[in-house]
């Protein structure tokens, strides 16, 4: 039995290696997560409905994110893969698909954002007690924020680039210091410190946009200073070969679809669960979606180290060793949750009270509950996280998406509209159930994966 567990996780040297990849993202996912905790911390202290009206708006922003992370992710696929083939032109052209990708939806959704921004927060909000208030303060952060778009998508195209080229401690420490910079805006602009007016929920908008500011300007500078081999001034940016383009677009309609079908049917659990109250639910709810992106900083070290480790392998002709990797980042991760998962119901236990004190009590009870079941369901989204990745990272993203687009659409959505509008499941139990879909999810990815369409070489023609 030693033996087996012993072949499945693989040598330690390897998790050195992994480790050295993960940690410094980790790192940077921990330190956003404090500060994003931080500024809930701040805007709690307004009460349930600011603290509601930002975060709904956080979540407004985060299906851009996820959109502009899609692009991202189709492009670095091949970025990883070229490194892996020291072929610098491939990574430029890589790099310069995600730019003006990303660059061109971020615009679109900056100009949605501010056109419609009640519109988009009425459907988080459907039937709640308190939709007009929360619409009311979360459009006027929206606006506001819609400015971050264009920075986030430069910085965002860059950040990943140097992940996947094995250097992610530049994308930690820029990243740490804007961090710092939202953190310390907030507090001067949300309370009025230092001499500043009392902006409340506006004044965290504008330490927002302040911090993205600052992050852009600063991965420009560098990536321009040290000559990063992926980076593309103006001018090369259009220089992009055609059939890269469709090869990429082609891979990132897949992954598109997956990510979509999933942001679409959380989006659409949240406005279920949503209908249950009126700001205490929202508020809660929220409030313990922040505290789980503490936990969730196991998933952006396990997607970078599956992109490198996996990807460069296969970039270089290795298929066998990347096998094998695939398979130690697999059970890996679920050792990894395990870790992380079993101390943290302590942690937050003492956490949540102090950071969110000045909530309703029922928010809180809200909080604490969502955050359990997360911590429960947290080593089975590590194992399936590192079967999305290993699979992109081999270009195989149709797994991705005939695993995610078949369980959401067929169980997932339907089930969040039938618990919401037959039973009268309060909103933890409610994900709590439909999170089992998960479940299906990873078998339905093991059976995909085993055809091994992922172990492929996609720096040269015939991907072999």
């Amino acid at each position: 039995m030693l033996r087996v567990i012993t072949k499945r996780l693989g040598p330690l040297s390897f998790y050195k290696q992994a480790l050295a990849i993960a940690l410094p993202v980790m790192l940077q996912s921990f330190i956003m997560s404090m500060v994003s905790l931080i500024d809930n911390f701040m805007v709690a202290g307004l009460g349930d409905v600011s603290m509601a009206a930002v975060n709904i708006t956080n979540h407004l922003a985060f299906v851009f994110f996820v959109i502009i992370n899609t692009i991202c992710q189709a492009g670095g696929i091949y970025i990883a893969q070229f490194k892996g083939a020291n072929d610098s032109e491939g990574m430029k052209n890589a790099y310069s698909f995600k730019i003006i990708f990303a660059v061109s939806i971020s615009i679109i959704c900056f100009f949605v954002c501010r056109i419609y921004p009640h519109n988009l927060l009425s459907l988080l909000t459907v039937d709640n007690a308190a939709q007009t208030e929360i619409s009311n303060t979360g459009a006027v952060y929206l606006r506001l924020v819609s400015w971050a778009f264009v920075p986030t998508a430069i910085s965002l195209s860059i950040a990943t680039s140097f992940r996947e080229i094995a250097k992610p401690k530049i994308p930690l420490i820029i990243s740490g210091v804007a961090a710092l910079i939202n953190t310390i805006g907030n507090w001067i602009l949300i309370y009025g410190n230092l001499g500043a007016p009392r902006l409340e929920v506006t004044g965290a908008g504008y330490a927002t946009i302040i911090a993205r500011g600052f992050e852009v300007a600063a991965f420009l500078v560098y990536a321009s200073y040290v000559k990063a081999p992926f980076f593309a001034g103006i001018k090369r940016l259009f220089l992009i070969k055609k059939n890269l383009i469709i090869e990429i677009l082609g891979k990132s309609s897949m992954i598109f679809a997956s990510e979509i079908s999933w942001v679409a049917s959380e989006t659409l659990m949240i406005a279920m669960y949503n209908r249950r109250g009126g700001a205490e639910v929202v508020a809660g709810m929220a409030a313990g979606w922040t505290v789980a992106n503490i936990f969730f900083l196991l998933f952006g070290g396990l997607w970078t180290a599956s992109s490198i480790l996996v990807g460069g392998a296969l970039g270089a002709g290795q298929l066998d060793e990347a096998r094998s990797r695939a398979g130690w980042l697999k059970w890996g991760s679920v050792v990894a949750g395990l870790v992380l998962a079993i101390p943290g119901v302590f942690l937050i236990s003492n956490l949540i009270p102090f950071v969110f004190h000045n909530l309703s009590a029922e928010a809180r009870a809200n909080c604490f509950g969502l955050v359990c079941v997360i911590l429960a369901y947290l080593p089975l989204w590590c194992f399936l996280n590192v079967q999305f990745a290993v699979s992109r990272a081999g270009g195989d993203t149709a797994m991705g998406m005939y695993t995610d687009v078949s369980v959401n659409v067929l169980i997932f959505a339907p089930g969040s509209v039938i618990l919401s509008l037959f039973t009268n499941l309060a909103p933890v139990p409610m994900f709590a159930i439909l999170k089992l879909t998960d479940i299906i999810k990873v078998f339905v990815a093991r059976y995909l994966m085993l055809k091994e369409k992922w172990v492929k070489n996609l720096t040269v023609k015939d991907g072999t």
